[in-house]
């Protein structure tokens, strides 16, 4: 076995010394690195970190991308996306381990990009986004077009063009970025807003949108194959029509919206009809019109004529109710003759048994009858008058006797109080009290003067003697 030799003078690093050396040695060899690989174990902390693996067939780092790095990356990551990716390689010291810090990320390449999308549209299609039945139709004759593009491409002058060509109606631009990372935003704050305007507000409310961008490569038009943008698209209330690239260009966008352009200035031809072809067609059916109302004439004037030749000719029809009149006429003034005739018979023979004597026995009935009425009424008139006169005197005969003056014409006096009311026991007045006098001719006043005498008892009654009985003891 053979011995190890140990140099007693080399330096012994403690952990945390070399773990930090190695830390400053990776980073200043590794200070920026561009690396392309595999996604893999992607986790969106939340604290708003993404903590990632990178892999090829045969190894594989831990990456890192901070919060303030994630709003700048291109792309979301995603597990399975094969990105290049840059930053700096650097250590953990807590746990002998080593990642890199990313800092900006892009999809690897073209299939890397569609195979997103393809997960991307699948996603979407199974929560309905794509669904037929949503698509909303393009009104026919919108009078507010509103675009959406960017205002200093050939796009807008094909559209404001084309539309100016074909239909008179107002255009609204919005101005938004139609590449890059803002792209997407933009187009979707822009749609939000439009969907956000008011019927009656100072701007006009677009019947129609259009959202247009020129041709390009997938990277150039890859955002308008943002999630949210589609998801912007399905929630406005304004129909859509996209025109984004040629007409073998496909984005997100296309599958949302409520129609597809092949180009923009398709997308104007299908916003707007063509203002003399209306005419022209509004025309032609002035034309059919006039022609079917003058053939339906001609028809209800043929039919009437047909009608007309089954009737029976006007002086035919005058001619036999002429011939049914004079008949009648000629029969009329024998008939009234004969009608005379038969009622001088029925009078002459009804007036033989017509007599005065008829009409004056009813009036001597009554006459007799009213007399004897007369007879009896003036004795029982006669005697209810005499019956009256009695009843009358007797109550005269009644009111003389309660009478109030009549005692005072006999010499009494009537007594009242000074508040007028009668004095009816001179018990109940008092020594000094002013009193009024009534007499038949006159009233006095008076003072009394003096108590008053208590009135003296009255004698007992002496009992009644018994009577004898002459009935019997039964014992």
């Amino acid at each position: 076995m053979t011995d190890v030799q140990t140099d007693s003078n080399t330096k012994a690093y403690s952990v945390s010394e070399l773990a930090f050396a190695l830390k400053r040695t990776l980073e200043d060899a590794y200070g920026f690195v561009r690396l392309r690989g595999e996604l893999s174990k992607v986790t969106h902390h939340s604290n708003g970190h993404v903590y990632l693996t990178l892999k090829d067939e045969r190894a594989a780092i831990d990456g890192v991308v901070w919060k303030g790095s994630v709003k700048n990356l291109s792309i979301r990551p995603q597990q399975g996306l094969e990105v290049v990716v840059t930053g700096k390689i650097t250590t953990y010291p807590a746990g002998s381990r080593y990642q890199m810090v990313i800092e900006t990320m892009e999809a690897a390449g073209v299939g890397a990009l569609l195979a997103q999308l393809e997960r991307l549209k699948a996603r979407l299609q199974a929560e309905g986004l794509f669904d037929p039945a949503r698509k909303r139709p393009i009104p026919t004759m919108p009078a507010v077009v509103g675009v959406i593009t960017s205002p200093t491409g050939a796009v807008i002058r094909d559209i404001l063009h084309r539309i100016r060509d074909r239909w008179p109606c107002r255009v609204i631009v919005w101005p938004v970025v139609v590449q890059g990372d803002a792209a997407a935003g933009q187009v979707a704050g822009a749609i939000a807003r439009f969907n956000a305007l008011p019927h009656d507000g100072p701007v006009p409310r677009p019947d129609v949108l259009i959202v247009a961008r020129g041709g390009g490569s997938v990277e150039d038009l890859w955002a308008f194959n943002d999630e949210g943008l589609a998801r912007a698209v399905a929630e406005g209330t304004i129909p859509l029509i996209s025109a984004v690239g040629h007409e073998t260009d496909t984005t997100l966008i296309d599958f949302v919206s409520d129609r597809r352009a092949p180009t923009p200035t398709a997308a104007a031809e299908m916003a707007t009809p063509v203002f003399a072809e209306l005419k022209g067609y509004v025309s032609d059916l002035t034309a059919r019109i006039h022609r079917c109302g003058g053939r339906l004439v001609e028809d209800r004037r043929g039919r009437v004529e047909h009608a007309g030749r089954a009737l029976a000719r006007v002086p035919d029809v005058v001619e036999m109710a002429a011939q049914r009149f004079n008949l009648a006429a000629s029969r009329l003034g024998a008939g009234l003759s004969r009608n005379v005739a038969a009622h001088h018979t029925e009078l002459v023979r009804v007036s033989a048994r017509l007599a005065p004597g008829l009409l004056r026995r009813p009036q001597q009935v009554q006459a007799d009858r009213l007399e004897r009425l007369a007879a009896r009424l003036e004795p029982a008139m006669q005697r209810q008058l005499e019956r009256t006169g009695e009843r009358l005197t007797g109550l005269g005969k009644l009111y003389a006797s309660v009478d109030p003056s009549a005692p005072l014409k006999r010499g009494f006096a009537r007594v009242h109080r000074a508040d007028g009311s009668l004095v009816r026991q001179g018990g109940g007045l008092e020594s000094g009290e002013a009193v009024r006098l009534v007499f038949a001719d006159t009233d006095r006043q008076a003072v009394i003067d003096g108590a008053s005498k208590p009135a003296p008892p009255k004698p007992a009654r002496a009992p009644r003697p018994a009577t004898p009985s002459n009935q019997g003891d039964l014992f």
